[in-house]
Order: structure tokens, then C-alpha cells, then sequence
């Protein structure tokens, strides 16, 4: 499975599938393995009360996936990231849950996978 950070008002299926900005600006939509959740949410979301996150399974995607280095300014070594070219099929969102962020706006937990 991999997952995918998203705000709830960001967070919507439209014509049968999801696309959110980045597939428009940078050509895929950003994921992150399981194991990697709280490091991109504290990178990239710190603070925000609104965060989904996004349960998919990659074998029912329709679109290629690949696993890259990060894109953007974070420096992250060797450390490979799925990236998604094509929209969200619906069949293979498996959860949507909200997460939490601590005091101070850090997330210190991830729900249960």
C-alpha cells in the first residue's frame, strides 16, 4: 500500500477519479511508503488541522507509478517516493482518515494501517 497527504477541502473525485494540482503543475501526485508518513507530514504539513490521509493500494491503479527520488527542496539521500502518473482511481482508495496534528502542530502518530 502506499498513501497520499491531502487537505479535506483538497480532497475530492472528480469525473470518476482524483487529480490534484501536482498532477497538473509537476505531472504526477506525490506518495509516501507507510514507514514514511510522519517525516512527510511534519516536513510538509506541520500545523495543518485538516489532513487526510489516503490508503491506496498501487495493483488496482490504472495510471504508472514510480518510485523517485523526492521532488522538491528536501533532501532526502537515497530515499525512494511513489509518484503517481495519472489520476486516483476510486476502486483503489482503500481508507480515508483524518490525522490529527499534536500540540505545536507536529504529528507525532499515524493511524493504524
Amino acid at each position: 500500500m502506499i498513501c497520499h497527504l491531502v487537505g479535506r477541502d483538497e480532497w475530492a473525485f472528480g469525473a470518476g477519479s482524483y487529480r490534484p494540482a501536482s498532477l497538473g503543475t509537476e505531472g504526477f501526485i506525490h506518495f509516501s511508503a507507510p514507514e514514511r508518513l510522519l517525516e512527510t507530514a511534519n516536513l510538509y504539513y506541520a500545523g495543518r488541522s485538516d489532513l487526510l490521509l489516503v490508503v491506496v493500494d498501487p495493483q488496482r491503479l490504472s495510471a504508472p507509478l514510480r518510485w523517485e527520488p523526492a521532488a522538491g527542496p528536501a533532501d532526502r539521500g537515497d530515499v525512494l517516493f511513489p509518484h503517481l502518473y495519472g489520476p486516483i482511481d476510486p476502486g483503489a482508495v482503500l481508507a480515508v482518515t483524518p490525522i490529527p496534528c499534536g500540540p505545536g502542530g507536529a504529528f507525532t502518530t499515524m493511524p493504524v494501517l
